[in-house]
């Protein structure tokens, strides 16, 4: 499901990228072309893509496993997500035209009610709650897209309504072909970044399990849920500085654009430091948060995991926002190179000579994340240095500024 969604994120940050650039740049009648012309081209890809699924569900089902039961389960989940990708390619490609806007209420609102919508229909579609037929895995992923078309609804509505500029217009709503390319060349190499990190994941699974068996695994899966939680404050940070840096650009302040970078860089830092000095002080209650029932091995990997994981997450806060702060400048490709190198340059190797060349556990893939992760946030903050020293903001803003023209 993950991997079906990759191409999507061109769209996301693309949309909400070249939104604030435009709408600094004081042209509202040329950033309310973004956001629809993004979604069309979204919604069109996004049927494709859920076509494709829906034809090759059971060949990709069958590859994980050689249970047929579980294999048809598998299936009947991607035929069912082959709908959810539509919805949330049209959800969330909105959200990012508010985002990109300085609307982050309006984003909240549609990301919370796709994600509330959710959990509501879950149980009714997988349990068979009441009126509503039991359709386990396939409900699953039918809860998912309706959620989406409920958060995607939204967001049209307060679309047509308007807010704070933001309207649903005839001429936004026509195609802009001008509009489309700059979005797509923006937004493809985020596309990029995250399908070679979603493979990279996969990777480390494969390199957790051989060395570290299902104890390790299981630590592997805890610190990833942990995380996840530990990350929210850092990405809405990071949106919120992508925006800024955007509108800045192209209002022609790219000093403000630094400052803004920077200063995000630091408060998400200190805010994950603090999160990690908790987690480094009890891993092992944080762990049976999400597996109330873990003892043994795995509850004592998950302890060195959490506790490893710790050390690393002030770096996590500044690749969030210096990577903000390039995409905000519509530098994407910086992000994206960033992140290959972090994860097939140094995560990757050093999981791997780690674990089966030094003999060092599952130990040796748990450093190997937080290495990575203190390794690109150095080189990351050594580049925005030098580029901004270089006048890469300033350029940023020319360019910016030319497009919205």
């Amino acid at each position: 499901g993950a991997l079906a969604l990759v191409p999507f994120y061109a769209f996301f940050t693309g949309t909400q990228v070249v939104t604030s650039q435009r709408v600094g740049a004081d042209d509202p009648t040329a950033a309310r072309q973004v956001p629809f012309t993004a979604a069309a081209m979204a919604v069109v890809l996004a049927v494709a893509v859920g076509a494709v699924l829906v034809l090759v569900a059971d060949p990709v089902a069958a590859l994980f496993t050689g249970d047929a039961t579980v294999a048809r389960l598998g299936a009947n989940y991607l035929t069912a997500y082959a709908l959810a990708v539509v919805t949330i390619a049209a959800s969330d490609t909105l959200e990012g035209g508010f985002t990109g806007w300085g609307d982050t209420r309006a984003a909240l609102y549609i990301n919370l009610t796709a994600i509330v919508v959710n959990v509501i229909v879950d149980p009714l579609l997988i349990l068979g709650w009441g009126p509503f037929p039991r359709l386990e895995l396939f409900g699953a992923a039918l809860a998912t897209a309706v959620g989406y078309a409920v958060g995607a609804a939204l967001a049209l509505g307060l679309a047509v309504r308007g807010r704070e500029g933001f309207v649903l217009t005839r001429a936004a709503v026509w195609p802009h072909l001008d509009t489309a390319r700059e979005v797509v060349e923006v937004g493809l190499p985020v596309a990029g970044q995250h399908g070679g990190r979603q493979a990279a994941r996969l990777a480390m699974i494969w390199i957790v399990s051989a060395v570290g068996g299902p104890a390790g695994l299981a630590a592997y899966h805890i610190g990833a849920q942990v995380a996840t939680v530990a990350f929210v404050p850092a990405q809405g940070v990071a949106g919120a500085a992508t925006s800024v840096v955007g509108q800045n650009l192209g209002a022609d302040q790219p000093a403000r654009a630094k400052r803004a970078t920077w200063t995000a860089a630091g408060l998400a830092a200190v805010a994950l430091a603090v999160f990690g000095a908790l987690q480094w002080v009890a891993p092992g209650p944080i762990a049976r948060v999400f597996v109330p029932d873990l003892s043994g091995a795995s509850l004592s990997n998950a302890v060195l995991y959490l506790q490893i994981l710790a050390f690393g997450y002030p770096a996590l806060g500044a690749i969030y926002t210096l990577e903000a702060g390039f995409n905000g400048a519509g530098r994407t490709t910086v992000s994206m190179y960033s992140t290959l190198c972090q994860y097939w340059l140094v995560r990757l190797p050093v999981a791997a000579v780690g674990g089966f060349v030094l003999a060092a556990g599952v130990a040796a893939p748990f450093w190997a994340v937080t290495l990575s992760n203190v390794a690109a946030a150095g080189w990351l903050a050594v580049y925005f240095h030098r580029s901004t020293t270089r006048e890469m903001l300033a350029r940023a803003s020319d360019d910016a500024a030319s497009s919205a023209d």
